[in-house]
């Protein structure tokens, strides 16, 4: 008797934790996501009822042909190609830099390493924005002012990434190398056949972290360029508020599309993403 009834109370204490945890995590949820319920309701509504207050959350009627009037009220289509074409060469950059930096960090005896690697993690800790003038400075002298090498160069190489990746080789066995070795095989068909498949959710996490920087670029594309064929996405949505006396609506539906690809890469490679950011200890 006495155990039935401590295990009924068991149940329903560890019922009522369940509910309290998930209760936490769906008022947690609701608030990540009001932001962008609120993006996507403006994004529908007119002029009016997008600056009125107290606030309109139901748009009524919805006006689908925002999207059309914010993608025809500034050049969106050349914004969209530098933006994919920026985020995607240096996303393909970044990861091949970072693949043979991490792997000669994590398998590779070398003169230095250590010390060099401090150096490396040592960078991170230097803001961003301090480096600023003199990269511009140095670019701007070799000519790239204007161009869109200026905007893709700089930005294959990531501290952050070759760290991540460095776990991942680091947790291959070294008998693998061994073996490969005992049949002939080069360090870098080594690297791309075996060792790069074992890295695959570290790669993907690093291409998305890269791909996500890249797709928000807004300062680096200011400073480097002045050109409205030169503009990417974030730059444009700036340029949209200045330029079209910040329809609210308009805005709204303009920055919908813009997270859009960004939803779309996350959707497909949310899992390898997991799994990265689950073994390297990023959580």
């Amino acid at each position: 008797m006495f155990s039935a009834q401590g295990t009924a109370i068991y149940r329903v204490r560890r019922g009522l934790w369940s509910v309290l945890i998930y209760s936490l995590l769906l008022f947690t949820a609701v608030i990540m996501a009001l932001p962008f319920f609120w993006m996507i309701t403006t994004s529908l509504k007119d002029v009016y009822q997008a600056l009125r207050l107290p606030p309109v959350w139901i748009p009524n009627p919805l006006h689908w042909e925002n999207y059309v009037s914010a993608w025809n009220a500034a050049p969106f289509g050349r914004y969209f190609f530098n933006s994919f074409l920026i985020a995607i060469t240096t996303t393909v950059g970044e990861v091949i830099t970072t693949i043979f930096a991490a792997y000669a960090f994590a398998k590779m005896n070398f003169f230095g390493k250590s010390v060099l690697f401090n150096l490396f993690l040592g960078t991170l800790m230097i803001p961003g924005q301090m480096l600023l003038v003199p990269s511009f400075v140095l670019i701007n002298r070799l000519g790239g002012y204007n161009t869109y090498w200026a905007l893709i160069i700089p930005w294959t190489v990531s501290v952050f990434g070759v760290f991540l990746l460095r776990q991942f080789f680091r947790t291959i066995p070294d008998e693998f190398w061994d073996s490969a070795r005992l049949d002939g095989c080069s360090r870098i068909r080594y690297v791309l056949q075996i060792a790069v498949p074992q890295a695959r959710p570290g790669i993907a996490t690093v291409a998305l972290f890269k791909f996500v920087g890249s797709w928000n670029a807004f300062l680096w594309v200011i400073i480097m360029t002045d050109r409205v064929q030169l503009r990417t996405v974030p730059v444009g949505l700036r340029y949209f508020m200045q330029e079209f006396n910040q329809d609210y609506h308009l805005l709204m539906a303009a920055a919908t599309m813009a997270i859009v690809p960004i939803l779309i890469l996350f959707f497909f490679a949310q899992k390898q993403f997991i799994q990265g950011v689950a073994r390297t200890g990023l959580r």
